[in-house]
C-alpha cells in the first residue's frame, strides 16, 4: 500500500512539473500565457466531467459553498498566470523552483493569521531560502533572474499558498468531492483569463496540430492526472509524505528546461534552487525534524539542568 502511494505521489509531482514543457513552445508559436491558460482550463472541465458522471455525482453546489468555491478558483487561476507569465521573462525551470516556495508561506500564514506556533524548523528554513534567493539572484557577480519574472513568480506562489490555507480553514468546502471541487474552480478559475482578454489581452490560438497536442497535455497531465494521483497519495500516505515528495515538480522542471526547451543553468543557479528545495521540504517535514530535535535534546541535556 504504502509503495503504491509513493509511486501516486511521485507521479503526481513529476506531471505538474511537465507545466514548461508544453507552455514555452506554445509561447514560441505566438500564444500569450492567457490564452494558453484559458485553453488548458476549458479543455480540462469535460475531462473532469466525465470522471463526475461516471463516479454518479451531481454537479449541485450548496449556496453557502458557492461564493468560498469561487474564490478558490480566482487565487488557482492568479497563481497559474503568475507561473506562465513568468516563463517569458527567465528559465522555467527556475522559475517552478521558486513556486516551490508556496509551503514556506503557507507556515508563516497559519502562524500570523491563524495563531499556529512559530517552529524553529520553519525560521531555519527561512534563512537557507533566503541563501538560496541569493544565489537565484546573483548569478556570477552579474544580475541573476529577472525582476519582473521573480516578482510574477511571487505572486504565483503566495496567491497558491492562500489557496492552500482557505482551503484548510474552510468547512464549508470540506464535504465537496475532490474532483467536482476541482471542476467549479477551474470553470471560475478562467473568469481570470477571460478578464485579461476584456481589458485587452489578445487571444491567440494553438497553431496546428502540435499546438493542440500540448494544450491538450498540459489539461491532461498537470491537471487532471496529477490532482487524481495526488488525492490517491494522500490516501495511501497522508498528506505530509505525498506534500514531500513534491520537491519532484521543480527537479522534473528543470530536467524538462534543459533537455528539451535548451535552456541553461549556472552553478549557482542550481546550488540556488537545492536550498529552496530543501528548505521547503524541511518545512514540510517540520513535524519528524522536531521530534527528531527534541529527542536529542532529551540524549544531550542542558549543563543548568545537571
Amino acid at each position: 500500500m504504502k509503495f503504491k502511494g509513493y509511486l501516486f505521489a511521485a507521479l503526481a509531482a513529476a506531471t505538474y512539473g511537465t507545466n514548461p514543457a508544453f507552455a514555452v513552445p506554445l509561447y514560441g508559436d505566438g500564444m500569450n500565457p492567457t490564452s494558453v491558460l484559458l485553453m488548458r482550463y476549458l479543455l480540462s472541465l469535460p475531462i473532469l466531467l466525465v470522471i463526475i458522471l461516471a463516479r454518479g455525482q451531481n454537479l449541485r453546489l450548496k449556496k453557502n459553498e458557492i461564493a468560498p468555491v469561487a474564490i478558490l478558483g480566482v487565487l488557482m487561476g492568479l497563481s497559474s498566470l503568475g507561473l506562465f507569465e513568468s516563463y517569458k521573462y527567465m528559465n522555467a525551470g527556475i522559475a517552478s523552483t521558486l513556486l516551490f516556495m508556496y509551503p514556506v508561506m503557507v507556515a508563516l500564514l497559519m502562524t500570523f493569521f491563524y495563531h499556529e506556533r512559530f517552529r524553529l524548523t520553519t525560521g531555519i528554513c527561512l534563512v537557507i531560502m533566503a541563501g538560496g534567493l541569493i544565489l537565484l539572484m546573483h548569478t556570477d557577480g552579474q544580475s541573476g533572474i529577472s525582476l519582473i519574472g521573480f516578482l510574477m513568480v511571487f505572486l504565483s506562489s503566495l496567491t497558491y499558498a492562500l489557496y492552500l490555507v482557505m482551503t484548510n480553514v474552510s468547512g464549508k468546502i470540506k464535504d465537496i468531492p475532490t474532483v467536482k471541487l476541482l471542476f467549479y474552480q477551474l470553470l471560475s478559475g478562467s473568469s481570470v483569463f477571460i478578464f485579461m482578454l476584456l481589458i485587452g489581452e489578445p487571444l491567440t490560438m494553438p497553431a496546428g496540430i502540435s499546438g493542440w497536442v500540448n494544450v491538450s497535455a498540459l489539461a491532461l497531465l498537470p491537471t487532471v492526472v496529477s490532482l487524481y494521483c495526488t488525492t490517491a497519495a494522500i490516501h495511501c500516505i497522508g498528506s505530509t509524505s505525498t506534500a514531500i515528495f513534491g520537491a519532484l515538480e521543480p527537479v522534473t522542471a528543470v530536467i524538462l528546461s534543459v533537455a528539451f526547451l535548451n535552456q541553461t543553468m549556472s552553478a549557482n543557479e542550481i546550488l540556488g534552487g537545492i536550498l529552496i528545495v530543501i528548505a521547503t521540504s524541511m518545512v514540510i517535514a517540520a513535524d519528524p525534524i522536531d521530534h527528531a530535535l527534541l529527542r536529542m535534546r532529551k540524549l544531550f541535556p542542558s549543563r543548568r539542568k545537571r
